[in-house]
């Protein structure tokens, strides 16, 4: 074991073996009896393509480049494709990112390519589709619409429509069939019960988030496969409905958080005409432990029903395992194997269960699960160690006391190394991760760009702040009003609980973010003297700004619950904002931009720096054309890891050798 001071310790782990394998297979779905799922593809600008397994278990990417399976819808996106098995072969429908068509794609085709079923639109940001549906029975595909009205990123409208597989609609809006008068300002996509006589989805409007309060609605179906007399059978202003689905017996499953937890239960929903009356309703599984997350994407998937009864679930305090529930009892058992953590997409066929889980040691991989038996196995997009395990972090559970003896959650990665140590009377540097959302939480999980600092002698401390999802409702809402307080306040209070206890260097803390997390690190960089140096990572900077129509429709009116209503605490919004507070930041920044970005546009950036001309604070800006909001092009990824290690090797004196060198300006 070799002795070296933190941050020089050498690493197989560089930017470009962490860029690779930045990103995670999403949207799995049974196409016939096989799994199909999308994965990223960084080397390739970024793009998503279609992965299939096959029956003799290999792994085949469906659409080559440029095709790139993503949807716009929101900004964020959600479920852009969904496939059926016909005696021909597959037929696959998906949403492309570059024009935000949605195109069908038959894979038997020899020589055949993805055909548009929807056509383009000059205004605003066009056409957008999501969270599909396939009803060859119909000859449509049933899904969300995202229509702009205008050149504003306000200036949009949402409905639930059919899209003739035919392509009639590829020259023609007029031949898209919206399939509901009712009018909300987001939903989910409508899922038809077992017998084709209801429909159900999700539904909210301003200024309310999908995890404040939503409308559960279920509809009667006409013969021509209109939505008709559309009622609201569950929830409202203050309570979240995550995630529906119908039951094979025709009951409706859903989550709900009316208890202060994400919850699963089943309502009976009376066939139409309906009844008199409330339906049944019964709680599955009454637990303090959540069973759904916050929607930010339509589509997401916490739970499954299965033919025989059960429901595959997606569970946890904190965290979430996969298990299957057994209705009648509450009883829940949990799979068995390496996997503690599973993303929000889930897909079964009899008793299969797919789901994408990953854990402390494994990246995210596709995970099939025979619920009959209980074994499962890995069977896409597979973990493969690309250096030793030796250098990955061991991260540690650990919950904090903030301001006032509230409980603060984080995950503790210190550093670790296989071959070297520091010199005993050495404390570590310490970089504290602030996620974004903010109404979201840190994943335990392998991420190579943690193993990347970790591994040279730097730690982590990703913090789960006051407003992050998995720990209940009231943990949730301490963000309220309070953003730019609450998470400042429990992020410091981790980095110096770390300090004080000696196991990081008072003097050689740093914090960084991105998007609601780089607001976190701004915010702290200008109102507080806890960290030497900060990465800032395509941020909300400018309160008024962004809350007053530049950013997109979706989290437009956000800050209501975030900050408080604009109309009522102007001052508040100025107050909080670093861009009116850069005179205060006196540590060195690293600042990170898409160019592309329209939910945190580049103008906040620019607005702030030029509030530092004269300051001579030494600091760097990188902008990365074609890039938006969350950066997946390779080389984006590299630079801005390298860059960001650059900078703290520079503040903290370390001695890291083959890493380009940062400019910062004064």
């Amino acid at each position: 074991m070799q002795t070296l001071p933190y941050g020089a310790w050498p690493s197989p782990i560089d930017a470009a073996l962490a860029a690779a394998h930045d990103g995670q297979p999403e949207w799995v779905g049974f196409v016939g009896d096989e799994v199909w799922w999308t994965e990223p593809r960084p080397a390739e600008g970024g793009r998503r393509t279609l992965v299939r397994r096959t029956a003799d278990g290999t792994e085949e990417p469906v659409l080559p480049a440029p095709w790139n399976v993503r949807s716009r819808v929101m900004e964020y996106g959600g479920l852009p494709w969904a496939g059926v098995m016909r005696p021909e072969g597959p037929l696959v429908v998906f949403a492309h990112f570059a024009d935000q068509r949605m195109y069908a794609y038959e894979p038997a085709d020899p020589g055949g390519a993805p055909r548009p079923l929807t056509p383009l639109s000059p205004v605003g940001g066009g056409l957008r589709w999501v969270d599909p549906v396939l009803h060859l029975e119909r000859g449509e595909v049933w899904c969300v619409l995202e229509e702009f009205t205008g050149e504003g990123p306000t200036d949009v409208r949402r409905v639930a429509a059919a899209v003739p597989l035919d392509g009639s609609a590829a020259e023609d809006r007029d031949a898209v069939r919206e399939l509901t008068d009712a009018r909300h300002r987001f939903l989910t996509g409508p899922r038809l019960s077992p017998d084709g006589r209801r429909a159900a989805w999700i539904a909210w409007d301003h200024p309310r988030m999908p995890w404040d309060g939503t409308e559960l609605i279920v509809a009667e179906v006409t013969g021509d496969g209109t939505l008709r007399t559309p009622r609201t059978v569950a929830g409202g202003p203050d309570e979240s409905i995550a995630q529906a689905e119908w039951a094979p017996d025709g009951s409706l499953l859903y989550v709900s958080d009316r208890t202060g937890w994400w919850n699963l239960y089943r309502d009976g929903v009376l066939p139409p005409p309906f009844g008199q009356g409330d339906p049944p309703l019964a709680s599955l599984a009454p637990r303090e432990e959540e069973f759904g997350g916050p929607l930010w994407k339509a589509g997401q998937r916490w739970f499954a029903p299965l033919d025989n009864g059960m429901v595959a679930v997606v569970h946890g305090r904190g965290a979430g395992g996969l298990g299957i529930l057994d209705p009648d009892s509450g009883e829940i058992t949990d799979t068995a194997g390496p996997w503690t953590e599973f993303a929000a997409t889930l897909a079964v066929r009899g008793s299969r269960v797919v789901g994408v889980g990953a854990s402390p040691h494994s990246a995210y991989e596709v995970v099939e699960l025979d619920s009959g038996t209980g074994v499962a196995r890995v069977i896409g997009a597979a973990h493969r160690d690309p250096v030793d395990p030796a250098y990955y972090p061991e991260p540690k559970i650990r919950t904090f006391s903030g301001p006032g003896g509230r409980e603060i959650h984080a995950h503790i990665h210190p550093p670790h190394h296989p071959g070297h140590v520091a010199p005993g009377d050495e404390l570590p540097p310490y970089v504290v991760w602030a996620h974004g959302g903010p109404t979201d939480r840190a994943a335990l999980v392998l991420d190579l760009r943690i193993a990347y600092f970790t591994s040279r002698g730097i730690g982590v401390a990703e913090v789960d702040y006051g407003g992050s999802t998995g720990y209940g409702r009231e943990y949730r809402n301490r963000l309220r009003e309070q953003w730019g307080v609450v998470d400042v306040e429990d992020c410091a209070a981790v980095a110096l609980a770390l300090a004080e206890e000696g196991t990081a260097d008072r003097d050689r803390l740093a914090i960084r973010g991105g998007s609601a997390g780089g607001w976190t690190a701004a915010v702290s960089l200008t109102t507080t003297d806890v960290y030497a140096c900060g990465t800032i990572i395509y941020p909300v900077l400018d309160l008024v700004s962004w809350g007053t129509g530049e950013t997109h429709d979706f989290e437009s009116r956000y800050l209501e619950t975030l900050v408080g209503p604009y109309s009522e605490v102007p001052r508040r919004y100025t107050e909080r904002s670093p861009v009116e507070h850069a005179d205060g930041i006196t540590a060195p920044f690293l600042l990170l931009q898409g160019l592309d970005d329209t939910i945190c546009p580049p103008a906040q950036c620019e607005r702030f720096l030029a509030r530092l001309k004269g300051r001579r604070i030494p600091h760097a800006y990188l902008a990365f054309e074609g890039e938006g909001h969350g950066f997946r092009r390779a080389e984006t990824m590299v630079g801005a890891l390298e860059a960001e290690l650059a900078l703290y090797a520079q503040v903290f004196g370390l001695n890291q050798p083959g890493i380009p060198t940062l400019e910062l300006i004064k």
